[in-house]
């Protein structure tokens, strides 16, 4: 019986037991019906007032127990997490001494190699000393001591180079003592590795345990490419700071759409920025991300490793604003940044190279186009991916207004593309942008 119902029995019987007496004439002294009454309901009360208590020490039992053994896992984590700071300690000491292991046997092995010089150096003047002592002997002595000197010198080199052997030998052990010496080293890194990944989740364990876990985001840290930002929420356009995977941050302008966040690697609108330039500086990048500029070759390429991206190419001519979309891959400086374009779909223009697979990149300091006899960096201005001088140039000179005189050759070294059928075209306006080939087409 619970608390409540004993309490409104118990003031149930006492207002039955008041009603017994009268208001005026009743007896001073309660019948005995009533007081059985009043007694029995005391005793139900008392009864149930037990119970409760008993179950109540016997849950207050069962928390203390758990209590005993949560304390008990709790000593036993903490015991195993200073097991694990002890063992790091001790294999981080031990490398430590097998550098200092490793250095020493440096030094010796440079000590012998010294001392191997200079015993070289003592040999040839031996040699040279013998050589003018055995022309003394020459011109004293019959052809019978000119034989035993010859001896003696053969005698004596032959002992040198068994020196030399025994050196040479000696630093081949050396050599073979400090590459297991090295090896020994690296499986220590990894053991200590595998020691810090351990206790980091051990750690992590406790931290459950004690309640305190906190929730960690994959989206800490700098951004990889606009479309990360626009994956973390940002949806304005505008420049921002990124660091691809095993690269530097630097600034790069981001164009926000319904579809993701695209990075912009070339873009020219006004003439503003000359993209006449050598090498190093289509490496580096240059021109303003508020107005014309490219961004660099090895920024460029520091995006596409991270994974599958795909290139947009917009520009403007005469005939209106055209658009072609490839898949897109540029590799570093050792294979001279070279592209790998595949077209995604039917497109009208062919403002990109996609005849040959894998053309480097060239400048008028570096002539790496695949056409013969001819720069075409030189011939066009600007630095492409020439496979030949005359399919695209995205950036050559800006379109002016020249002379009568000037007109043709001008219009050769400006900005064009050639589209399908073979036609040229010249170029108002570029935009070059990648994203992830998982973004929404």
């Amino acid at each position: 019986m619970k608390m409540p119902q004993l309490i409104v029995l118990l003031l149930t019987i006492l207002m039955h037991a008041a009603s017994a007496f009268p208001s005026q004439s009743r007896d001073k002294q309660a019948s005995w019906d009533d007081v059985n009454v009043v007694a029995h309901g005391l005793l139900q009360l008392g009864q149930g007032l037990k119970e409760h208590v008993d179950k109540s020490k016997a849950q207050m039992r069962d928390v203390n127990a758990k209590l005993k053994a949560f304390n008990g896992t709790l000593a036993d984590l903490e015991r195993k997490q200073r097991e694990q700071g002890e063992a790091l300690t001790a294999i981080s000491k031990e490398a430590e001494e097998r550098e200092r292991m490793a250095e020493e046997l440096t030094k010796e092995v440079q000590v012998k190699v010294e001392e191997v010089k200079k015993q070289g150096e003592d040999i040839h003047s031996r040699m040279d000393r013998l050589e003018q002592e055995v022309l003394k002997e020459a011109t004293l002595e019959s052809n019978n001591s000119e034989h035993t000197g010859a001896t003696f010198i053969q005698r004596l080199l032959a002992a040198q180079n068994r020196r030399i052997d025994q050196l040479v030998e000696k630093i081949q052990q050396q050599q073979d003592k400090l590459e297991k010496q090295s090896l020994h080293l690296q499986t220590l890194q990894s053991k200590v590795s595998h020691k810090r990944v351990k206790s980091h989740r051990r750690r992590d364990e406790e931290t459950v345990l004690k309640g305190e876990a906190e929730l960690s985001t994959e989206t800490s840290g700098p951004a990889k490419d606009c479309h990360d930002l626009f994956v973390r929420g940002q949806r304005a356009s505008g420049v921002y700071a990124i660091q691809p995977e095993g690269s530097q941050p630097f600034k790069v302008l981001c164009e926000m759409t319904s579809e993701g966040g695209w990075t912009v690697i070339q873009k020219r609108l006004d003439g503003s920025q000359n993209f006449n330039q050598l090498w190093e500086s289509y490496k580096r990048g240059f021109g303003s991300l508020n107005g014309d500029f490219w961004l660099g070759l090895e920024n460029i390429h520091s995006l596409s490793k991270q994974g599958q991206y795909v290139l947009q190419v917009e520009v403007s001519d005469g005939a209106g604003q055209q658009e072609a979309r490839y898949g897109f891959q540029l590799d570093g400086e050792e294979s001279m940044f070279a592209l790998y374009l595949q077209q995604e779909s039917e497109n009208k223009v062919n403002i990109m190279t996609t005849g040959a697979s894998g053309v480097p990149f060239s400048t008028s300091d570096r002539d790496n186009d695949l056409a013969k006899d001819v720069n075409c960096a030189e011939l066009l201005s600007g630095g492409w991916w020439f496979s030949s001088c005359g399919e695209s140039n995205l950036n050559g000179r800006y379109p002016r207004r020249p002379s009568a005189l000037r007109r043709r050759q001008s219009r050769r070294q400006g900005m064009f593309w050639t589209s399908t059928n073979g036609q040229s075209s010249s170029v108002k306006s570029t935009l070059l942008k990648i994203a992830p080939a998982t973004i929404k087409h």
